[in-house]
């Protein structure tokens, strides 16, 4: 980004701290969708504006001990007093990264030196590794790519984990490199000559064999934009692709995370929040590029956001909705595969001095205070907790590493849930309130979990409390009352007598073989007498039974072609109880390779915001075709078609539909003629091509 100035942990009196073949009887069942259990208070009418439902069942994947983490920069003189350790520790902060976001490539850290930037006296490596262990966090570093070698990168490995042993895992190789001017906006320090995607590429595959050759146990990280963010999509002057088609083409197999920055620039904290919506989608896209490019390797490749804050440079930033937006896109983050997202940052500067909701807002990145002043206003004493650092302090207090993320889902838009099965059996649930003016009283419902009778632990942040503070006494395991722009956290005892199988969870299940209508997985066994495997579709808060084995894979078949699902495992025990689940697994169908018609859909080029595309339909059959139709859905809510040529296009909301013109009717059979036709569209957050196609009626074909 552009330059800019954990174990000591609360339970629930306080704060909690951080972060083969299908069975016969599979085939009868598998299009039941699991209904959605009540609360402990099943009998009573829902008196609520608003139900929360649970799915307990429904995995998101392992909460990480590097889930939260926070940006740290050498230009910030406070970024290692004695006092900043134990308020990450209180947060839940598990990774720092290092030496700050565009900094990285103009630091050299053998002589802590950043040529043409500044550097602050004691921020060099050794004591920032000091803070680092002093939190209980891991460091990600960031080697220099702009002004660097991938010879200094290698000697920093030495140094690091060979010299001082400090065990430094993660390792991105260079910043926002797209950000080098190649694409005309240049903020990035990078001195190489050919600044394309080819030569980061070429490099990348320098750093990773010098780093490894050092220390192979080290991760390295490639930078990626954001799917549906500029440059996403832009084709620089000589370039074949764009920069991550380019990136991963080259890296997909050297690598073993990429990195992502996240900023939606919008004007208000509520834009900002309502912006969140679009992240799922976009990380989505990131991890089907991955899959595209690394085909098996995929699964062993990691996605971190390394950079989140609202805005990149101007807007309201330590005020309360940015702490909202904290706690929300950094849990919905996790929630779609991230492995790490990390706050920008831990200390800024006073920018822009605003009033938010009667809170003076002092336009400061950080989520600690620096004590600077402008316009004749200064912050508070410097390390005072900004709104920001409570947002992630709720996040802290929902769980632990290691804990199991679950589907939740609020029916009113202004409520927004996320929770979590945490290792001793509770559930941790965490409510956000995004409207300034309207209280919510909400109705909870669980599948998968039974609550107790006792009132849970309640953690709250809301206007007028000091930080995150204890509200217990206030909540039943019915019923809770949500504050305006407020945050609150439930611990959640489970009933006596109830809880997960005596068996463990299966592992990360993967596809072995996928159709047009059928998909095999296969998985690691659970520990423990497994008495079968159960195969469950995640449909929002409830699940849809797929396929059963008494073995570790089965073969889920008629599923729609060009069809997405997201699934888990559950194993089930003797007595007939479920485990937790796996991790997730998203794949989708293919489409049929006997079909009598081809398409072929090509993104040529792309704004971040809006892109064009070309599409080619041919026949393939037997018969001649003279007047066509084809009709496909987009995958994100957030496509349309603005303009189009060669056809008549328009859209219903996703589903989109063409018809010939006089020029292009007739399609001769055998591939003889082909239908080309393109349009101009408009994206709101992510622009995944679409999947499957229908050619008067007929599911075509689709060419990669």
């Amino acid at each position: 980004m552009p330059f800019r100035r954990r174990p000591a942990r609360r339970r629930t009196d306080g704060p909690r701290g951080p972060l083969a073949v299908m069975a016969s009887a599979a085939l009868a069942l598998a299009a039941a969708l699991v209904p959605l259990a009540t609360s402990a208070s099943a009998g009573a009418a829902a008196a609520g504006d608003t139900t929360v439902t649970v799915d307990a069942n429904a995995g998101l994947g392992t909460v990480t001990s590097t889930a939260l983490g926070a940006n740290t920069a050498v230009w910030d003189a406070y970024m290692n007093d004695p006092g900043v350790a134990p308020l990450y520790r209180a947060a839940g902060i598990g990774a720092l990264r290092y030496p700050g976001g565009s900094y990285a490539d103009l630091y050299h850290w053998a002589d802590n030196t950043a040529p043409g930037g500044y550097v602050a006296p004691g921020t060099d490596f050794d004591s920032f590794m000091g803070t680092v262990k002093a939190s209980g966090a891991q460091p990600i570093l960031i080697a220099n790519y702009g002004s660097g070698t991938a010879q200094e990168a290698a000697d920093w490995v030495r140094y690091a984990n060979i010299t001082k042993g400090y065990g430094a895992r993660y390792w991105e190789i260079g910043n926002e490199l797209y950000g080098n001017g190649v694409y005309g906006s240049g903020w990035e320090n990078d001195t190489h000559a050919d600044k394309t995607p080819d030569q980061y590429a070429r490099e990348v595959e320098s750093y990773a064999a010098a780093m490894k050759a050092v220390d192979p146990t080290v991760k390295i990280g490639a930078v990626l934009t954001m799917p549906g963010n500029w440059p996403d999509g832009s084709v620089a002057a000589g370039d074949t692709g764009d920069w991550n088609h380019t990136v991963l083409a080259a890296v997909a197999h050297d690598i073993d995370f990429v990195s992502v920055h996240w900023y939606p620039n919008t004007s208000d904290g509520d834009q900002s929040l309502a912006a969140v919506r679009q992240l799922p989608g976009e990380l989505h896209e990131v991890r089907d590029l991955v899959d595209r490019y690394a085909g098996a390797d995929s699964a062993h490749i990691g996605i971190a956001m390394t950079e989140v804050n609202s805005n990149s440079g101007s807007g309201a930033f330590t005020s309360r909705p940015n702490g909202l937006f904290a706690a929300e896109a950094m849990m919905t983050a996790l929630e779609n595969g991230v492995f790490t997202v990390d706050w920008w940052d831990t200390h800024n500067s006073a920018g822009s001095i605003g009033t938010v909701g009667g809170e003076t807002d002092y336009g400061d990145m950080g989520m600690l205070s620096n004590g600077s002043c402008s316009g004749g206003v200064c912050e508070p004493a410097v390390n005072t907790p900004f709104a920001p650092y409570y947002g992630i302090e709720t996040l802290g207090a929902l769980s632990d590493p290691g804990d199991t993320m679950v589907a939740s889902a609020a029916s009113g838009s202004e409520v927004s849930a996320h929770a979590v099965l945490r290792s001793d059996g509770d559930l941790g649930l965490l409510l956000l309130n995004r409207s300034a003016g309207t209280e919510h009283t909400v109705d909870l419902r669980y599948q998968g979990f039974t609550a107790g009778s006792g009132a849970p632990g309640v953690q709250r942040w809301a206007p007028g409390d000091d930080g995150l503070v204890d509200a217990t006494g206030t909540a039943t395991a019915g019923s809770v009352n949500l504050a305006p722009y407020s945050v609150t956290v439930l611990t959640l005892h489970p009933q006596s007598g109830t809880g997960s199988a005596a068996v463990g969870a299966p592992g990360t299940p993967r596809t072995t073989a996928v159709g047009a209508h059928t998909a095999t997985l296969s998985w690691p066994a659970a520990t423990g007498a497994v008495d079968r495997y159960e195969v469950y579709e995640q449909l929002g808060t409830g699940i849809q039974l797929l396929g059963s084995s008494t073995g570790t894979s089965v073969t889920l078949s008629n599923l729609p072609p060009g069809s997405r699902h997201t699934v888990n495992v559950l194993a089930r025990d003797q007595a007939g109880r479920l485990s937790r689940p796996s991790a997730p697994l998203t794949f989708t169908t293919g489409t049929p390779d006997d079909s009598t018609c081809t398409v072929s859909y090509q993104v040529t080029s792309g704004w971040g915001n809006g892109f064009v595309s070309d599409v080619v339909v041919s026949n393939v059959g037997s018969t001649d075709i003279k007047g066509w139709t084809l009709t496909f859905d987009w995958p994100s809510a957030g496509q349309s078609v603005s303009s189009s040529w060669n056809a008549n296009v328009t859209g219903d909301g996703r589903h989109v539909h063409v018809t010939n013109t006089d020029s292009n009717a007739e399609l001769a059979p055998h591939g003889g003629t082909s239908a080309t036709f393109g349009f101009v569209g408009a994206n709101d957050g992510a622009n995944p091509s679409p999947t499957s196609f229908t050619l008067n009626g007929t599911v075509c074909r689709t060419l990669s």
